[in-house]
């Protein structure tokens, strides 16, 4: 008898992150059930529909799972959430009353997305430490071939002590992809351990001695009570001259009021894909400063990516039922320091 699977993404979710020959797999190999409304599922819908389903696959727009959810769930063994973080779907008091004491398997999706946000992280390096970005603009925009209040010995990846601000999933991958180039990193990050930090690769600091040292720095840690607000004033007026910042991760990381007076100094480069408030209102004086680069929070779009987080929702079924080990599965224990 085939597992019978309910998934409550949107058609255009599904698109997005199954390619077609690993639908065709999904399908094949598990008895689905697949949204047919147009719209994202509510949570009292996903509790009416439940019963009877051995699996549940989730995504972004998904609503809560709440009590009711779980109290019809008769038969659910595993939840595969095809996107980012599980707190939006999942609160703790589920978690604890229900998905542990039933030993529910959660699993999702983060190192699929860390492969875009690691991949365009680099290239926001590289776009800002070259000020690609200024010399674009003033060629097309300003008809000026080179501009010559533009330093041209500017600090690049190479040769540079690069910052890495959270060893996550996206953090690490982005340490991966630096190994190639003849740069330092640096790592602040109190959950990495000395024997985690020499197999990376890197050296530990503390948040401020980072910031103080390096030249290219680049935010990836989760956004929790511990990490809002973690960067501010005292760390951007430690920054060098021309320093270059990058956040990735989540806006509300970074003091926003702090950032941009330390930004209006035009002595730092930010480049910036998440902002507080998301979207930045259309008078944000961010918008206007020729140092800071915003993108539309689209660091985790991408082909690769997006179809890696299908490909891992279909491994995580196949492997749970097939009783092997799941390598996207959720450590419920650290619920509290994850993104």
């Amino acid at each position: 008898m085939r597992r019978r699977i309910l998934c409550i993404p949107t058609d255009e979710h599904v698109r997005l992150v199954f390619s077609d020959e690993t639908l065709m797999r999904l399908k094949a190999e598990f008895d689905v059930t697949f949204n047919d409304l147009g719209r994202d599922y509510s949570s009292e819908e996903v509790a009416s529909r439940i019963g009877g389903y051995d699996g549940l696959i989730t995504g972004w727009g998904s609503p809560q799972l709440t009590s009711e959810v779980f109290e019809n769930a008769d038969r659910l063994r595993i939840i595969v959430h095809s996107a980012g973080s599980i707190k939006p779907i999942l609160s703790k008091m589920v978690i604890r009353r229900y998905v542990v004491p039933r030993g529910i398997c959660v699993c999702n999706a983060p190192k699929a997305i860390a492969y875009n946000v690691a991949e365009t992280t680099i290239g926001l390096m590289v776009m800002a430490s070259h000020r690609l970005y200024e010399h674009a603009f003033n060629v097309k925009e300003r008809l000026i071939w080179r501009d010559q209040s533009i330093p041209m010995d500017h600090k690049t990846i190479n040769g540079s002590v690069i910052g890495i601000v959270g060893a996550s999933t996206v953090g690490r991958e982005v340490i991966r992809l630096l190994k190639p180039f003849n740069c330092r990193i640096l790592v602040y990050d109190p959950y990495l351990s000395d024997g985690e930090a020499e197999a990376l690769g890197v050296e530990k600091t503390s948040l401020k001695e980072l910031f103080s040292r390096s030249d290219i720095i680049s935010v990836h840690a989760p956004l929790t009570e511990e990490t809002t607000h973690m960067i501010g004033s005292e760390h951007f007026k430690l920054l060098r001259d021309n320093a270059v910042l990058i956040n990735t991760s989540r806006g509300k990381i970074l003091d926003q009021e702090a950032l941009l007076e330390e930004c209006r100094t035009g002595r730092i480069i930010a480049a910036l894909d998440v902002t507080d408030p998301e979207p930045l209102p259309r008078d944000s004086p961010l918008r206007r400063l020729k140092n800071v680069i915003i993108t539309p929070h689209i660091a985790g779009y991408g082909y690769y990516g997006m179809k890696k987080i299908g490909e891992l929702t279909l491994q995580a079924l196949e492997d749970y039922f097939a009783g092997r080990e799941i390598k996207c599965r959720v450590d419920l224990s650290r619920y509290d320091i994850i993104a």
